[in-house]
């Protein structure tokens, strides 16, 4: 397995991106994978090699580009094992503000332009995978850029079916690919009601997707660095991760 940080260029600049593949030429099946509101880190990076273990030419930006290189905070460790969050998402939030609808649209096409552009990536469809933050980005991607992507995931996601018009259901009801989405536990940013809306309107719109509910496993379970963490509830993720991509990619 080969693993680096390289730059992609984008329409704000040099974004610096996270990947990992198999070794050898390939061609491999690519998947984009979106981190968490804290950014690119070692138990991220995990995550990457071990899609790349399985086979995959794996893409993770560092999705706060515009404000700061990976890690996104100096004393970032430190601040997520605090019990009070507040000193850390004061900082991370104007970054965050910074990802807007059309922020990430324009950073999608910097992706795959990069990986149409790489021998070493299948070209028959991508995969987007997206944490907390990072899957509202995988559903809205898949649903912007339907020819380009063929399997998409969200686990813990947030906020995913709002009545705000830049919610990013309204962009997955356009998708062609096969979605999975898992929902954590009694999650503030996810409540029932929009685990329901969003499983009707993409019924609605005949997507494919499967919507399950992993129950006792709070927000950001598959994170290791998280107090959240939960062993087997991450390994059911990878399963059904896995399960996706062999299927659909």
């Amino acid at each position: 397995m080969i693993a680096e940080t390289i730059d992609i260029a984008t329409s704000d600049g040099a974004a610096d991106v996270f990947v990992a593949r198999p070794d050898g030429d390939g061609p491999h099946p690519a998947v984009i994978l979106y981190t968490d509101a804290f950014g690119i880190r070692p138990a991220l990076e995990e995550h990457v090699k071990r899609l790349a273990r399985n086979g995959y030419y794996v893409v993770a930006p560092n999705v706060f580009y515009r404000s700061r290189r990976a890690p996104v905070l100096d004393d970032l460790e430190e601040l997520m094992g605090s019990e009070d969050r507040s000193a850390l998402f004061a900082q991370l939030r104007p970054m965050m503000d910074l990802i807007t609808p059309e922020a990430a649209h324009a950073d999608s096409e910097a992706w795959l332009e990069f990986l149409r552009g790489d021998a070493r990536a299948e070209q028959g469809g991508f995969g987007t995978v997206g944490y907390c933050l990072g899957g509202r980005l995988s559903l809205r991607m898949a649903g912007e850029f339907p020819d380009a992507v063929t399997a998409a995931a969200s686990f813990h996601g947030g906020n995913l079916a709002t009545d705000h018009e830049d919610s990013p259901h309204l962009a997955a009801v356009m998708a062609s690919a096969e979605l999975y989405i898992g929902h954590a536990d009694n999650d503030g940013s996810m409540p029932p009601e929009q685990m329901a809306k969003l499983t009707q309107v993409l019924a609605e719109a005949h997507v494919r997707h499967t919507a399950e509910l992993y129950a006792g496993a709070p927000h950001g379970w598959t994170q290791t660095d998280m107090r959240a963490y939960d062993e087997p509830s991450t390994e059911r993720h990878w399963l059904r991760l896995l399960d996706l991509f062999e299927r659909v990619l």
